[in-house]
């Protein structure tokens, strides 16, 4: 296995020396479950890191799925970031309002897209406001830059290969929800899925990747998460959770430790949970 790549995470101390570097872009990609009754957007325009400009998660989307923020299409990526002032040769931060919760989804979205060199900041706005770190609520007006995208299909994996995933085994399925969700304990937060996980799949909760500040555990921490959950980090893994959000934590922590043999369910749970002729396990 390869060693870990640091440059996947920023700290704030990074950031805040490149803040008006004329190759970094910044990107609050702040995003709530629907019973969190807040809205990223709305919080970020009343304050934000200075230059940062907003990632809708639910907009940058595949606006035909009938499932919650779907990868849009290459072509609706590129525009939409191009319009960003995003483009070839930007070194991409992104970080969100909790610590780090959508902000590695966004993260992955850009690498399935093609462009590599984009990071999370560790501890997102939450580390940069407890460091006393400046914010303003000015929105830039970009200036539009050429982008080349081209989607990664082999980092994405959809129902038909889950379910050919949990009845071969030929690739790990690891679900990032709470033991709770996972175990078919406790309700999902959305109406109408069913309760329990995918057959087969391993459970390794988001959180317990996190420090209480909202940082990444170190790389031989994380590596622990996975191996007490039975994960081989040899064998290639599947990301899953409730959305295709969270999932894409583990998905960072996996490529800090050099895996790369990996790939995200983009419709996770929503969809999986969704319809009945789909085996679940609970317990």
């Amino acid at each position: 296995m390869a060693t870990s790549d640091p440059n996947l995470l920023v700290s704030t101390d990074w950031l805040a020396e490149r803040l008006t570097a004329p190759d970094v872009r910044i990107l609050d990609a702040s995003y709530y479950l629907p019973g969190d009754k807040r809205n990223g957007y709305q919080e970020y325009r009343k304050a934000h890191i200075p230059g940062a400009r907003f990632f809708d998660i639910d907009d940058i989307a595949d606006s035909h799925s009938p499932l919650p923020h779907m990868l849009p299409p290459v072509e609706k990526f590129v525009s939409r970031v191009r319009r960003m002032g995003i483009g070839d040769g930007h070194r991409v931060v992104v970080y969100d309002q909790q610590g780090l919760f959508s902000a590695a989804r966004v993260w992955w979205t850009f690498r399935v897209f093609g462009h590599q060199d984009v990071a999370v900041l560790d501890g997102g706005l939450p580390k940069w406001l407890a460091e006393g770190r400046p914010v303003d609520d000015e929105e830039p007006d970009p200036r539009e830059r050429h982008f080349t995208g081209r989607r990664n299909a082999s980092m994405v994996r959809d129902v038909t290969q889950i379910a050919g995933a949990a009845k071969l085994r030929g690739e790990q399925i690891v679900d990032a929800r709470a033991p709770g969700r996972f175990r078919g304990e406790e309700p999902e937060p959305r109406a109408g899925l069913r309760a329990g996980h995918i057959p087969g799949s391993k459970n390794v909760h988001y959180a317990s990747l996190l420090n209480p500040d909202g940082t990444m555990k170190s790389v031989d921490e994380t590596r622990a998460a996975f191996e007490a959950a039975g994960v081989d980090l040899k064998q290639p893994v599947v990301t899953s959770c409730g959305s295709g959000v969270t999932a894409a934590i583990l998905t960072l922590a996996l490529h800090r430790m050099g895996h790369t043999r990996n790939a995200l369910y983009d419709g996770s749970w929503v969809e999986w949970g969704a319809y009945p002729d789909l085996a679940v396990e609970t317990g």
